[in-house]
């Protein structure tokens, strides 16, 4: 996106380490609210993100990453309103493992929620990611090539699932190619500038820090070509805990994990799982609740930790 200095950034860069705010933007500007506020009622749609759920880790500071799955999905259903549709932000497995993705695909099934998936670098460790094709984008009208990309519409909202850890950069930078970009361009085509956009990615389409491979090599240019959308919230996983940014009309946001959280950007020697005292680790794995008011541009986003 063009860092021209009349465009109005509304929020910087922002690292929340708790959450019980409810998000919201209006015509570019951020507000907050608490949860369980009016706007949240007001809302006739709603979907949740998890991600990074990296079934078969199990080693400090998380041994049972299928329990803290299943603590996040159940505060999913949970929620006052029964989402009716989960993203999943990539990083289902550690290993690409077929027990991995068997383990993964029992919890979440039972929640009943139809559920969207892309995949995360740990989950094209195997066979270029045909596996994971294979079990969790089923049904979906794929990209060229079956990339693992793919576009749907649910309540008037159009949602864009890309790929962007299938070929990596140097430093383990996403990208997302010239034949995705390509079928990107083409599926926008025609839509009106009105209509609310989701794109979901596992690693952020903007530059977070490069050093660790937090950011998307050619994500300048998808966001390009949805700037003239009126709407735009772009979900995202991989950093394994939450960070915002709204830049005009788009608005940025990555997930907390659900396994175990990283470092923030250049706190640490490396990035990789952050130990924790034992009692403190769900503070800082969660879940995202997006809610869409039918007639108002912004979504809000409610991060909402396992546990205290």
């Amino acid at each position: 996106m063009s860092d021209h200095p009349t465009r109005r950034v509304a929020l910087e860069c922002m690292l929340w380490a708790g959450s019980g705010l409810l998000w919201t933007v209006v015509g570019g500007v951020p507000r907050s609210a608490l949860i369980g506020g009016a706007r949240a009622a007001e809302a006739n749609f709603s979907f949740a993100q998890i991600s990074d759920s990296h079934i078969g880790f199990s080693r400090d500071p998380n041994l049972d990453t299928p329990g803290t799955l299943q603590a996040a999905l159940d505060l999913v259903r949970a929620a006052p309103a029964r989402p009716s549709l989960l993203l999943h932000t990539g990083d289902v497995s550690h290993l690409s493992k077929p027990a991995e993705f068997d383990v993964a695909a029992k919890l979440i099934g039972a929640t009943g929620i139809p559920t969207a998936y892309v995949p995360g670098e740990h989950d094209v460790l195997d066979d270029a990611g045909k596996s994971f094709i294979d079990r969790f984008q089923r049904g979906m009208k794929q990209g060229a090539a079956g990339g693992a990309y793919y576009s749907f519409d649910q309540a008037g909202i159009h949602f864009i699932g890309l790929n962007n850890v299938s070929d990596p950069k140097a430093g383990g930078m996403g990208n997302l190619g010239a034949a995705q970009l390509a079928w990107l361009a083409a599926d926008l085509q025609g839509r009106s500038a009105s209509t609310p956009i989701v794109v979901f990615a596992h690693i952020p389409l903007w530059v977070i820090y490069p050093q660790w491979g937090w950011g998307t090599d050619d994500g300048a240019q998808a966001l390009g070509l949805l700037q003239r959308f009126g709407s735009v919230t772009v979900l995202n996983g991989h950093i394994h805990q939450v960070m915002q940014k709204v830049e005009g009309n788009v608005a940025f946001h990555t997930a907390r994990a659900t396994a175990f959280p990283q470092p923030a950007p250049g706190s640490a020697p490396s990035p990789g799982p952050m130990k924790v005292e034992a009692g403190r680790l769900r503070s800082f794995l969660g879940v995202a609740s997006i809610t869409h008011v039918q007639g108002t541009a912004p979504l809000a986003i409610i991060d909402t930790p396992l546990g205290a």
